[in-house]
């Protein structure tokens, strides 16, 4: 029996998933430990093996492909303890990184702080202006060499930057994705003079028109390159020691998993790509549930993330945003805010309101139930308070809570607020449950989407304890906890039956009528490119699959817009056909009537996505059905405050895992399961369907 294992760090706990070659899963979960993060990798899949009566090292032997989500390139930038960076440049231009746009460091930034000039400056410099070098060369638009590279000023540049103690250096030319040589050039003097140094080229990250974004691009990711490096060596190395051969693939954030080594070469792929696993499983869940459009929300201990599933394809982005500094990268587009169940519960000074947020208690020393030293409030503590939450359940019995510490937590804020400790629970749940309410309108409503028309899936250990509120505040009709307990390992899950993929873009901006020859050109030569790469990581020709898409926009505008091609040989109809489908495109995220159809059009950049596909988890329907639950499910009653109420009421509790499909139960209820619990509000109705999903109907739903 042979094993696919997907593993997803995050700020709390570190999920383990295996599946086997019948599609059957087991999951695990440990606490995560920073800043050692490998220790509690390598301890989930411990709880794996143990579950499947293996060691480790038997369970990593006998393991065909091993996915790993890894936090540590955002942490690094979060942190800013990345590396010391130097930055070469066409002579001329050393200044653009900190010109940045005309935004001046806004994007990325909440309201309250752009409002707040101080807040609104530009970020800190991830490099320096003592360590940029400029150096004689020149490419034109059409990639004709206007400067030859003076490799002697390229090599003086570097042995300056090394004086100075780079740990990485960051080359980027002007148009040196119409001509890369002047860039490799000097890539191969860094690695002949500096060995050790960390080095990446604008050209091979993100071969793509924008010089500041390129420029931030490379920066970034020679910021977190030799953190991300040392990480999966050593990662890499532990596991070789336990048995594991195979080459270990990390998720990415445009949709997928790639070789650790070209994680380590791109690692400013890695940002973000935690979300990106769970938006993959609920994509291949709602194909098979039906639901062709889904808001995916992740709350887990410290970040509430959400994405979006629209026409059964995962709604992508052609632009990130790190630490305030704008890059292009072809990404699922994922929005996220620091309100987990570890969320700190806090008072502004200045205005007196409740707040939840940013700041998580994480993993150590945690919520203060936990009873492992935190004393600061959490989202868990109030959950607890209220009654949602079983202090003798909690991780199906292996973590007990302490609720008289978690009262006694919020006591002083309750004093400052002139309230009661169950109505400052109360009121922090509200609000955390409004701020995720208004990221989902942001994913959607801001983006042209109705939140109405799709389904909500939540999962994360904390998702389903508060989405009936926050779906129902979107007025959707329908709350998915897919899967039940595996709910709360979900990413981890994505990141187990995700596909490999790789993502290749040129640019060759034309104004339409286009050539067929031409477009066609690019394609094939992107989709080559593809072949040549799945070859070299083992995947035959025949089981490798392209999709292809071309970022467009009207003749004149900056802004483009993604729109989806079609495979095989494109003629003059097609091309006519891509252009009706990108004025469609076009009005569904700027609204109706926003295009203008006797404007010409440009194909910008050409996108290839070359991926090998995966095995998938097995999930089948159950024969036998009833309505009504056992008896054995119910577990007790306690009491839980519910706010729709305004009162503490006695509410069954039952157990999930003693529910069968079909069975159908009203609010207000409980149902835990060992690794999360779902709350059901007075007024909803949850059924466990077929393929054991928890879909709660939402009462007022549009």
């Amino acid at each position: 029996m042979s094993y696919h294992c997907g593993i997803d760090i995050g700020g709390t706990f570190t999920d383990c998933v295996v599946i086997d070659e019948e599609g059957r899963i087991v999951t695990a979960k440990a606490p995560s430990t920073p800043p050692d993060f490998a220790r509690g990798f390598l301890e989930s899949i411990e709880l794996a093996a143990r579950q499947l009566g293996l060691g480790a090292a038997e369970l990593l032997q006998r393991t065909a492909r091993l996915a790993h989500g890894t936090t540590v390139g955002t942490n690094t930038v979060v942190q800013r303890r990345g590396a010391r960076v130097g930055l070469i440049t066409t002579r001329g231009h050393g200044d653009v990184i900190h010109i940045m746009r005309g935004a001046r460091g806004v994007p990325g930034l909440a309201t309250e702080l752009i409002l707040h000039f101080p807040e609104s400056d530009k970020p800190q410099p991830v490099i320096p202006k003592t360590l940029i070098e400029e150096v004689s060369e020149r490419v034109d638009c059409q990639g004709q060499v206007v400067v030859e590279l003076n490799e002697e000023e390229a090599e003086q540049a570097i042995r300056r930057l090394v004086s100075k103690g780079v740990e990485a250096i960051a080359i980027c030319f002007l148009w040196s994705f119409k001509y890369p040589e002047h860039e490799h050039r000097v890539k191969a003097l860094v690695r002949r003079i500096a060995p050790a140094v960390f080095v990446s080229c604008s050209a091979d990250l993100v071969p793509r028109w924008g010089e500041y974004e390129r420029t931030a691009a490379v920066a970034i990711n020679c910021y977190i390159g030799p953190t991300t490096s040392a990480y999966i060596q050593n990662l890499e190395g532990k596991l070789q020691e336990l048995g594991y051969t195979r080459p270990l693939l990390v998720t990415q954030c445009g949709g997928g998993v790639l070789p650790a080594a070209e994680a380590v070469r791109k690692a400013f792929l890695t940002l973000d790509s935690g979300p990106v696993a769970g938006i993959l499983a609920s994509q291949y869940l709602g194909e098979l549930l039906g639901y062709p459009n889904i808001i995916a929300t992740d709350m887990g201990g410290t970040s509430f993330d959400v994405g979006l599933v629209y026409g059964k394809v995962p709604v992508a982005s052609y632009q990130s945003i790190v630490n305030q500094y704008e890059y292009f990268v072809p990404r699922i587009d994922i929005k996220s805010i620091g309100s987990g169940g570890g969320s700190i519960l806090w008072i502004d000074a200045v205005s007196g309101s409740l707040k939840v947020g940013p700041l998580s208690a994480g993993a150590d020393p945690g919520p203060v139930c936990y009873g492992r030293g935190g004393t600061q409030p959490t989202v868990t503590d109030a959950d607890l308070v209220l009654g949602y939450l079983d202090a003798d359940y909690f991780l199906g019995g292996r973590l007990r809570l302490d609720r008289d510490a978690a009262w006694a937590s919020i006591e002083p804020l309750a004093r400052r607020l002139g309230m009661g400790v169950v109505e400052t629970a109360s009121g922090a749940a509200q609000v955390v449950e409004f701020q995720m309410a208004d990221l989902v309108r942001k994913a959607t409503v801001q983006k042209g989407y109705d939140p109405r028309d799709f389904v909500v899936f939540a999962y994360g250990g904390a998702g389903p304890v508060h989405a009936g509120v926050y779906a129902r505040e979107l007025g959707t009709r329908t709350v998915v906890v897919p899967l039940g307990d595996v709910c709360s390992l979900w990413s981890a899950l994505g990141a187990a039956s995700a596909d490999l993929l790789h993502i290749y873009e040129a640019v060759d901006i034309r104004p339409s009528p286009f050539d067929p020859d031409r477009v066609n050109g690019h394609f094939r030569e992107l989709e080559q490119r593809g072949l040549r790469q799945l070859a070299e990581d083992g995947i035959a020709a025949e089981a490798a699959t392209f999709t292809r898409s071309a970022d467009m926009r009207y003749r004149g505008q900056i802004n483009e817009v993604e729109v989806a091609v079609p495979s095989g040989w494109l003629a003059e109809p097609d091309l006519e056909a891509l252009v009706e489908r990108f004025h469609e495109r076009y009005e569904l995220v700027y609204g109706q009537g926003a295009g203008f159809r006797a404007a010409r059009v440009e194909i910008v950049t050409y996108r290839v996505r070359a991926s090998a596909l995966s095995l998938k988890p097995a999930i089948r329907a159950a024969r036998r059905r009833a309505r009504r639950p056992p008896a054995r499910a119910l577990a007790r009653e306690r009491e839980v405050f519910w706010r729709e109420l305004g009162r503490f009421e006695k509410t069954p509790v039952f157990r999930g895992s003693r529910l069968t499909a079909g069975n159908l139960i009203d609010g207000p209820a409980i149902i835990e399961a060992p690794d999360t619990t779902i709350v059901v509000h007075p007024g909803q109705r949850v059924a466990l369907d077929p393929y054991g999903n928890f879909v709660i109907e939402l009462e007022g739903g549009q």
